[in-house]
């Protein structure tokens, strides 16, 4: 593995994890096997007891999983990263590791929907209580905190408000109380933001999303500020089957690559696009990091270095508004996922948030006319042409 940690950001994305393999293959092989054999029964054996380093079973470690983890964990300035088959399979390791039955978690109400969902509806049976704030607000958390709280899990920016956490203060709050924290970073990526530079135990990601940047995997990944930690979340991956397929390694450490190139052209573009949204006509708000009009704006250039490529926006005619702007988009895709070369947009009250209840949805501030825009890296003025064509619709 090369030792890139003091180089610069571009470097990492490029080089780090990598190894020589017997071939001198320039970029990491896929290693596509299930299993690994042993030269002998010692090494087997020493491997089994932790003896030897090496390879036993692709469940457990993999050397082309291996490497996309070792470059997460450089990417986030964490101990170890561990690589999963879908984004929650990272939200769940990081459940299952962090919480037991009686204990109690305080997360974003604007999180991504099933994050949300997977607690209240299946942990719940499990005797974990939750509770869902604006974490935003500091004096929140601190009423939300009960003996028994040992996690507090952060989306900023959160899906779909762009509401912004101040993580470090929020995480030198959650250490007075002994409590653990854990931000999801998928909406910024590594290239904008480093959550455990700030005070979080661990940082999460939906490797779909900005790290793979081309819609072609299903991933996710957990990186772990200490070793004391990476094992709690490491025992819980390979325990219950979450690992990663080589393969998904593999498209996801080339994906990586180019991550800070297409985060820096799509966040030029989405601050043109917020600009336009902003001041038109049948749209009443825009939440855009980038703009002094969103509440945290100062708070986002602080600690972040970038505002990303996230906007939302409230369509002035409401759920029929939203629909019809989605039904007259052409270059822009509808769908769902976030972070790629292409732009896409929807809409979460009828589409990724629908299965949250009402209350749900008033209190995490997801209205019915919200509109989700990722904006990709196409030219600019097409981008701006296809909504306002969409909009003269509405």
């Amino acid at each position: 593995m090369k030792n890139v940690k003091d180089m610069g950001f571009n470097t990492q994305l490029v080089h780090a994890g990598d190894f020589e393999d017997a071939f001198g293959s320039a970029v990491i092989p896929i290693y596509q096997t299930s299993t690994f054999a042993f030269r002998n029964a010692q090494q087997g054996a020493d491997r089994f007891a932790g003896k030897e380093k090496g390879f036993i079973y692709s469940r457990i470690g993999n050397p082309t999983i291996g490497a996309l983890e070792d470059k997460l964990a450089v990417m986030e300035n964490g101990f170890g990263g561990i690589a999963t088959s879908s984004g929650m399979g990272a939200v769940s390791t990081v459940y299952l590791a962090m919480l037991s039955q009686g204990d109690h978690m305080i997360s974003s109400s604007a999180v991504y929907g099933p994050s949300r969902n997977i607690m209240e509806n299946h942990f719940v049976r499990f005797g974990i209580e939750s509770t869902y704030i604006d974490t935003s607000d500091l004096s929140l958390i601190e009423k939300s905190i009960k003996p028994n709280t040992k996690l507090l899990y952060i989306e900023s920016p959160a899906n779909p408000t762009m509401t912004i956490t101040d993580i470090k203060a929020a995480s030198d709050l959650a250490h007075k109380h002994g409590i653990m924290v854990c931000v999801d970073n998928t909406f910024s990526s590594p290239a904008l933001q480093n959550p455990l530079n700030l005070g979080a135990d661990i940082v999460l990601h939906s490797l779909t999303k900005y790290i793979n940047g081309h819609a072609d995997i299903v991933g996710g990944a957990v990186i772990a500020k200490t070793e004391e930690t990476y094992k709690k979340l490491r025992a819980i991956m390979v325990g219950f089957g979450y690992n990663m397929d080589p393969h998904q390694a593999y498209m996801v450490i080339r994906g990586a690559k180019t991550l800070a190139l297409r985060v820096e052209r799509a966040q030029q573009s989405a601050m043109k696009v917020a600009e336009y949204l902003e001041s038109h006509p049948k749209i009443a708000w825009v939440k855009y990091p980038g703009l002094k009009s969103h509440p945290q704006h100062e708070l986002a250039k602080k600690q972040s270095k970038g505002f990303g490529s996230m906007i939302s926006f409230e369509m002035k005619g409401g759920y029929e508004a939203g629909v019809k702007l989605m039904n007259n988009v052409h270059l822009i895709m509808l769908a769902v996922s976030l972070g790629g070369v292409e732009s896409l947009i929807q809409h979460p009250a009828s589409m990724t948030h629908a299965g949250v209840s009402s209350e749900g949805k008033k209190a995490a501030f997801i209205t019915d006319g919200l509109v989700r825009l990722s904006v990709g890296i196409e030219e600019v003025e097409d981008i701006l042409n296809d909504l306002g064509h969409a909009l003269e619709m509405v």
